[in-house]
């Protein structure tokens, strides 16, 4: 029997494990075979928007984009494999992490989604950080609800729960309010000991609460905090009927806990073992490094949250990575369509990627600003994507390319030094995923000169936070007894290939003296974000 009838009869039985993810710019889907393989996969492109002051998206756009995705799915494993799509063994869902969901008693949304690219919390984070001795970041839940409150937002008082996107997507599949601790980390800090919010925050935060008169208390809003490995409810009928709109989805699969897309991230790149991290660079870009023990105080620019099975993590979260960057190269492709050359996304985002390493390793004194929005660890509440050439750089195209191309990666340096350089953090490996590495050896090499350190990327990293979730789902319907690192080492990665590339001295160099021109022309940038 042929690999393929093998994985067909799979997926009529209902033994394919099934993840979604609603990413910053596309809702993904993937089908896993119970060993952790992909099957097959759908996707809907989608995108924030900019409305009465916040970024981003309608109740519309999320079940939509839900139906879509799984639809997308479907058809997929129709072609490839000549069987319906109608059961499955167990679903996971995740989103991007944080911001702002709040519903009341009735369960209607009392102010659109407040995603994790807001930058107007700077009062509440602030506040916040000083009342926890803890740095809150802006994108945090608690951020978001603080803020509300500071504004005088008529619906506060009405809040009957706050969730995050990938809550409040699995509330409405099982009806079930709950949370993977990982996500939940990034709403109010947990206690590690107790794998719970931290009753001490939850405590200061109803005393600063108290005099705004509000009925609720923080501790009775929050979703329940779940780890790795347990069950978190199951797809109900209305849940059922909600992803898949032709109604041959049967109710009942079990759901693992929700979880953001740095925990799935951590579990796509087998990141979840004290000593290990991961990169993650997309439409924004955030490192994660599991702990073996805390930092020795609070930094603005380092936020600590957990793996989904409860250990510390030192993130560092960039708000902006590729989008610029992707609007030049869709420049230059306008330029080749107007002598007639059409190449693939692919093609072109490969040529010139390539190109950008035969530029200087300072990229000739060319200096690029990425922020399409705010960028909270160089302070920057706005962004305004900027390009500077100073009298005496190098104007190449190669140059160019790579100007940006470390652009894209320059804020997780100066984060990541506090770690490396100050906290003498040691990690045994970083992994690198998303689709800044979609072009093999370019992503790596500029990660790598920046964080002087060698960066390895796996075979299935472009399956992502999809496949992430999936086998999070996989581990929470498996009887194995394995705690969640074991279970990747031995069921999911044992026989992963993997390509490393270690950074040469020159490139590590060559980005150092970038960086410095970098930092130095932050106060223009600043001005042009007020503009």
């Amino acid at each position: 029997m042929t690999d393929k009838n093998t994985y067909a009869a799979c997926i009529a039985e209902g033994k394919a494990v099934m993840g979604i993810e609603l990413g910053s710019t596309r809702i993904k889907g993937v089908l896993i075979a119970p060993d952790g393989t992909p099957l097959a996969q759908g996707s809907h492109t989608w995108e924030n928007r900019f409305e009465n002051g916040h970024w981003t998206y309608s109740e519309t756009d999320i079940w939509e984009g839900m139906a879509a995705a799984y639809a997308s799915l479907a058809a997929d494993v129709a072609e490839k494999y000549g069987v319906e799509l109608r059961k499955v063994a167990s679903i996971g869902v995740s989103a991007m992490m944080h911001g702002y969901l709040a519903f009341n008693a009735e369960g209607k949304l009392l102010a659109p989604f407040r995603t994790w690219r807001n930058t107007n919390t700077g009062k509440a984070a602030e506040e916040l950080s000083k009342a926890f001795d803890f740095n809150i970041p802006l994108r945090w839940s608690i951020s978001h609800i603080y803020q509300v409150m500071l504004n005088g937002e008529a619906h506060a008082s009405e809040i009957d729960f706050l969730t995050t996107l990938a809550g409040y997507v699995h509330w409405r599949l099982t009806g079930e309010k709950v949370l993977g601790i990982g996500d939940a980390s990034g709403m109010i800090p947990v206690d590690p000991e107790t794998r719970n919010y931290n009753s001490r925050m939850v405590a200061r935060f109803n005393e600063m609460a108290a005099p705004y008169g509000y009925s609720w208390k923080l501790e009775n809003i929050l979703p329940k905090v779940l780890m790795a490995g347990e069950n978190a409810g199951y797809l109900t009928t209305e849940g059922a009927a909600l992803l898949d709109a032709s109604g041959k989805l049967e109710a009942g699969a079990p759901f693992c806990p929700p979880e953001g897309d740095a925990g799935t991230g951590m579990v796509a790149t087998n990141a979840v073992r004290p000593r290990t991290g991961n990169v993650s660079a997309g439409t924004s870009s955030f490192s994660m490094i599991v702990l073996e023990k805390d930092l020795s105080k609070p930094y603005e620019a380092i936020d600590i949250v957990t793996t989904p099975d409860g250990y510390p993590v030192a993130m560092v979260h960039c708000n902006n990575c590729t989008s610029d960057l992707n609007a030049w190269v869709g420049l230059f492709s306008e330029v080749a369509s107007m002598f007639g050359e059409t190449p693939t996304a692919d093609e072109l985002f490969g040529r010139l990627y390539r190109h950008a390493l035969e530029g200087d390793a300072d990229c000739g004194g060319l200096m690029g600003y990425n922020y399409v929005s705010g960028e909270p660890v160089v302070g920057l509440e706005n962004g305004c994507p900027l390009f500077m050439r100073p009298l005496g750089s190098k104007f190449t195209l190669a140059n160019f390319m790579r100007t940006h191309l470390y652009g894209t990666v320059a804020v997780l340096k100066i984060g990541n030094d506090i770690l490396f350089d100050t906290e003498k953090v040691k990690v045994d490996r970083i992994t690198g995923h998303g689709g800044l590495f979609r072009t093999a050896g370019v992503g790596q090499t500029v990660l790598a000169a920046a964080l002087n350190t060698p960066i390895s990327v796996m075979e299935t990293a472009g399956e992502g936070g999809a496949w992430g979730i999936a086998l999070l789902a996989l581990y929470a319907a498996d009887t194995c007894g394995m705690n969640l690192a074991d279970y990747l080492d031995a069921r999911i990665f044992a026989d992963a290939k993997t390509v490393t590339i270690a950074p040469t001295a020159e490139d590590v160099e060559g980005f150092g003296r970038y960086l410095a021109g970098y930092q130095k022309g932050l106060p223009v940038e600043k001005v042009a974000s007020e503009l």
